[in-house]
């Protein structure tokens, strides 16, 4: 039998043909008629077998005891979650339990929605995710700029003649804020019609390699090249004159604060010659057709935020954003950010901080990097219980090894999660998921983020009856929550979710399409999509290119681009600071930035064996003429230290690095930290994040500095790599 699925384990969303007998996948291979991917896969689909056959994944619920685990009835391990974290809330209040979800969470519709209903049941300011790891500066930037979190322009790949990227590797990651399958196929099409594609990066990533222009820029210094590049469009007077301007505001705001910024200033401090960046401007504006896209390198950053914000200001001054070929929003049939918007969600920023350091909330959320200390800090609100779904902050976020130890002081821990993993192995309680394979598939956040509008949705491979789908799971432990509280609240808590388990994660699915875009209430009762209709196109469904849709789209009050919101603005104080105080200054010591592979997604896939076969891929790239300078060699083992830890790793060479920069893979590190499952026990690798101090992260925003951090890297003593020896022969 030959099953329509789509691979969920990254944003480009390929499509699949799953051939199986019976409960046993016999292939999987790339659907040549998908909508989208037109039989493109990378290797991870094919890793989907193996997530789904794994001998060390969790089928049952597990509760721990010392080092030990033992499986438990899911009635049990319900009753035992929800007593628990009930008793802490009702002792210390109900900041006292804390939430943390992971990356996987957005690649499963039902997940993402059923949190909505859980969050509001444990209601709790102490909630935290992956965001603020990764793509925060964005969703910041859509907020304060269009008025919600979730509006993200996406490069209309498909018109575009010329894609500027900063600190992104599509090539590798397939997209990433960008839901485009094969990635050099798109990339190669540019280059076919006449465009190019320019990579201003630290490393001459895969994608720089394809590229027509490849231009080495200091980590953390990117917005310095977009505030250099604004400066040019504004003196040369090349300001487009388009229809943006009706719905529009602070052009002269951000035209004042530019001039201090020229090429020149900043050509030292960024690595990149005046000469570069203004022809770069110049080229922009020349080009009708042109993208500017950053990506994960321009957020992890101590200046992410205001990158977030430059980008979209640089596609705008230049006429980029909402034209055919620039930077342009999604139309979905499934409106994410409009479904949002009816239950009052389009965002929120600073409304309350962080109790220990008095960072900013964002969306609800407090940035990742104070998790720890909200743990080890006494006092009112101090973190006692932890609940995790689909992460594993443990390998994912800064100062690894400080959570690692924190976790272990905590009253209580549950995990969503399908294997004993560096976090889960903390926990009291693992609720196991079923597999990809396992579940329904749509992609109702990469629909939003789409290079074109399509729509699709699939149903599982296979059915698990003993195993709880996550959303069913969340609504039952949220019930359980509310069944143990008094009060109005909790009488409507427990309403609210008993009718959702009800109707199911499908059947809210089913009225979003009724309200969507594309649905039958927009559609004056026209037949319109509905997620039966669409469930009957295994394939997926075309909507057609991406199409200008502001200022319709905004969601402020007064339906304009707010171009300078005032954060942004106080922020570049802080910028100019530090150009001035040389804190671009490499001397004295090595900037780390991490690096993807195509095989890897942060540390969920490291137990399938055949993506982690091959040459080692957790090491560390180094420029000869750095290793030159230490007296280090192609090979050796390292030791990589910061301010808050070391790790050993094997060093390689390669002039794809810039001089004065060194990189490593993100996620990696199992072994060393405890988790139970054979494939990644027995992989060599490290964890970046035990070198990420939590205090290096950008002050405006609150999302975490992962690239351009200062370290050291030292040769491993002779009779360390002896001893080492020994014990392995």
């Amino acid at each position: 039998m030959i099953h329509h699925h789509t691979c969920c384990l990254c944003e480009a969303n390929c499509g699949l043909l799953v051939e199986h007998d019976g409960e046993k996948v016999l292939s999987i291979r790339g659907n040549p008629d998908d909508v989208l991917s037109q039989g493109y896969i990378c290797p991870k689909a094919t890793a989907l077998q193996d997530l789904h056959e794994d001998p060390d994944r969790l089928r049952q619920p597990m509760r721990r005891d010392g080092d030990s685990w033992s499986p438990v009835s899911w009635e049990e391990a319900m009753e035992e979650a929800a007593s628990r974290l009930h008793q802490i809330q009702e002792a210390h209040g109900r900041d006292a339990v804390a939430l943390y979800v992971g990356n996987p969470t957005v690649h499963n519709y039902a997940s993402a929605l059923a949190l909505t209903f859980f969050r509001d049941v444990l209601n709790t300011r102490n909630a935290f995710s992956a965001t603020s790891a990764d793509q925060l500066p964005h969703m910041l930037a859509g907020f304060l700029m269009f008025g919600h979190q979730l509006l993200l322009p996406v490069p209309d790949l498909e018109r575009t003649d010329l894609l500027l990227i900063l600190g992104g590797n599509p090539l590798v990651s397939n997209g990433s804020i960008m839901t485009a399958p094969n990635m050099r196929r798109r990339l190669k099409q540019i280059q076919e019609r006449g465009g190019a594609v320019v990579v201003l990066d630290p490393r001459k990533t895969q994608t720089a390699a394809l590229a027509d222009e490849h231009h080495f820029v200091r980590p953390g210094s990117d917005a310095l090249v977009l505030l250099a590049l604004l400066h040019t469009v504004f003196a040369e007077g090349r300001v487009d004159e388009g229809a943006w301007r009706s719905f529009s505001k602070g052009l002269e705001q951000v035209e004042t604060l530019v001039q201090a910024f020229p090429p020149e200033r900043v050509a030292e401090a960024t690595g990149v010659d005046a000469g570069t960046l203004r022809a770069l401007a110049l080229r922009l504006c020349d080009t009708p057709r042109a993208a500017v896209y950053g990506r994960l390198g321009a957020c992890t950053q101590a200046f992410g935020g205001l990158n977030g914000w430059l980008l979209n200001v640089l596609n705008i001054v230049t006429g980029h954003l909402d034209r055919p070929g620039g930077m342009m929003l999604t139309q979905p049939a499934v409106d994410l950010p409009e479904a949002a918007s009816w239950l009052g969600q389009t965002g929120g920023f600073a409304r309350w901080h962080s109790r220990v350091r008095g960072l900013p909330e964002f969306g609800g959320e407090l940035p990742v990097s104070v998790l720890r200390e909200e743990m080890e800090t006494p006092g009112d609100g101090q973190i006692r219980a932890l609940i995790t779904h689909a992460g594993n902050p443990v390998l994912s976020t800064p100062n690894g090894e400080g959570l690692s130890k924190a976790l272990e002081g905590l009253d209580f821990m549950v995990s969503l999660d399908p294997y004993i993993t560096a976090t889960s192995r903390h926990a009291n309680l693992i609720l196991p998921p079923p597999s990809p394979l396992e579940r329904d598939h749509f992609a109702l956040v990469f629909h939003a983020l789409s290079v074109r509008n399509v729509v699709k949705y699939d149903g599982p491979v296979f059915a698990n009856p003993t195993l709880h789908m996550d959303w069913e799971t969340l609504l039952a432990l949220g019930h359980g929550l509310a069944r143990k509280r008094k009060g109005v609240k909790a009488i409507w808590d427990s309403l609210q979710l008993s009718v959702m388990r009800r109707f199911g994660m499908r059947g809210v699915l089913r009225l979003l399409f009724w309200g969507g875009r594309e649905g039958p209430l927009r559609g004056l009762f026209r037949r319109r999509l509905t997620l039966r209709k669409v469930a009957r196109e295994p394939n997926g469904i075309d909507l057609g290119p991406l199409q200008p849709c502001l200022p319709q789209r905004l969601f402020h009050r007064d339906k304009r681009v707010d171009l300078a919101p005032k954060p942004y603005l106080d922020d570049i104080s802080r910028l100019e600071r530090a150009l001035e105080d040389g804190e671009f200054d490499r001397s004295g010591s090595l900037q780390l930035i991490g690096r993807r592979h195509l095989r890897s997604n942060n540390s969920w896939l490291h137990n399938s064996s055949r993506l982690v076969k091959g040459k080692p891929r957790c090491t560390l790239l180094m420029h000869p003429d750095d290793a030159t300078e230490r007296r280090l060699s192609d090979g050796q083992r390292v030791f990589v230290s910061s301010s808050v830890g070391q790790i050993e790793v094997t060093l390689c060479l390669s002039d794809e690095m810039m001089p004065g920069v060194v990189s490593l893979p993100h996620g990696w590190g199992h072994r060393d930290k405890g988790a139970k499952m054979q494939v990644a026990n027995a992989t060599e690798g490290a964890s970046m994040n035990d070198l990420v101090d939590e205090s290096f992260l950008d002050e405006m925003s609150g999302n975490a500095g992962l690239n351009g951090l200062r370290v050291q890297v030292a040769p491993v003593a002779p009779s360390k790599q002896l001893e080492q020896s020994v014990t392995v022969s």
